[in-house]
């Protein structure tokens, strides 16, 4: 994929709430951002293109990489970044959720959420007047999909013909990853245990996604099928908060999909590990592999910010050049 920026004018004032809702130009058009603020904070981490704005952050549930790199990717672009959490904020409960949008509106740039709901997400976006985020809900992480696609890019050189293999459950990361790779060209094979499968609506997105960009879809309940010839293999966690209940259930059903040295034996040579975390060790995944050669788990986690950092200058947008010779390369972009 070339990287020479492109004009990006275009994103200003935008929600970024699914990937579906971005064209392929578009997702790629964040990612050579993103490539460029990664080259220029190797160099320099302070890049104040946003001095005095603002970022709202509600989180709904715990997070560790979400919060670190919005947080920290905001202050790095000049701005400062306030963390919100339930029973410091009126929502949910005494303050509707239009009433807060339309607040947190007057004093932010941007509004970045990790909510319990899809629908708390789409109606604060309806009611904000400034870009909203969705830092994760319900079914979708597509700050996730797009800075695993960032990782993908710098350690295959391109993305075109690239084989990509997640294995395990159908939960948030595996749901925008499907949608995600497919659209951007990718060969995605998706390996989920019987009963357990991606919904039949996102597997027919992704199976029309890739006929329409160059590369191929499959759903398997085999994770030896779904890894075969990958150059990419990623899992997640088994169970999420709120599945206690389901814990032996979910165990027993993913024993098969689990990446240790054996399974990595089938692998392509050369194959990299990837994990969203937090990895649950000695479940999806042994320590041999999460801490082996193969494993690109940690710069896959650092990628969060870089995307992430891409995503709140484009969207949000500046008004004039920067006068720093540094980021005037990168504000003519943003301005044309």
């Amino acid at each position: 994929m070339d990287t020479t920026l492109p004009a990006l004018k275009k994103f200003r004032g935008r929600h970024f709430l699914t990937d579906l809702d971005y064209t392929r130009e578009e997702l790629e058009d964040l990612l050579k951002l993103a490539v460029h603020l990664k080259a220029l904070w190797k160099r320099r981490p302070l890049t104040p293109f946003l001095p005095g704005r603002h970022l709202a952050m509600i989180f709904e549930a715990a997070s560790t990489r979400t919060r670190v790199s919005f947080e920290n990717g905001f202050a790095e672009l000049g701005g400062n970044a306030l963390y919100l959490r339930p029973g410091e904020i009126h929502l949910p409960g005494r303050e509707s959720i239009a009433d807060t949008a339309r607040t947190l509106s007057q004093y932010n740039a941007a509004i970045e959420i990790r909510s319990k709901k899809n629908e708390t997400v789409n109606e604060l976006a309806a009611w904000s007047s400034v870009p909203v985020i969705n830092g994760m809900d319900h079914d979708r992480h597509p700050c996730q999909s797009m800075s695993d696609a960032l990782t993908i890019l710098e350690h295959a050189g391109t993305l075109s013909g690239v084989t990509f293999a997640y294995i395990g459950d159908a939960a948030h990361p595996c749901n925008s990853l499907s949608t995600t790779l497919t659209k951007l060209g990718l060969n995605v094979r998706i390996g989920n245990a019987a009963g357990y499968e991606m919904a039949s609506e996102l597997q027919e997105i992704a199976a029309r996604y890739a006929a329409e960009n160059g590369g191929s879809f499959l759903l398997t309940n085999d994770p030896l099928e779904a890894i075969d010839g990958a150059d990419f293999i990623y899992t997640d966690c088994w169970w999420w908060t709120g599945q206690e209940d389901e814990y032996k259930d979910r165990v027993a059903a993913f024993q098969a999909f689990q990446v240790n040295p054996e399974l990595w034996s089938h692998a392509k040579p050369g194959a990299k590990f990837m994990h969203c975390l937090p990895a649950m060790r000695g479940e999806e995944v042994v320590d041999e592999i999460a801490d082996g050669p193969m494993s690109i788990i940690f710069p896959q986690a650092q990628n969060r910010m870089h995307f992430q950092k891409a995503l709140l200058l484009a969207l949000i947008g500046i008004d004039e050049l920067p006068a720093d010779p540094a980021l005037r390369p990168i504000g003519e972009a943003l301005l044309a």
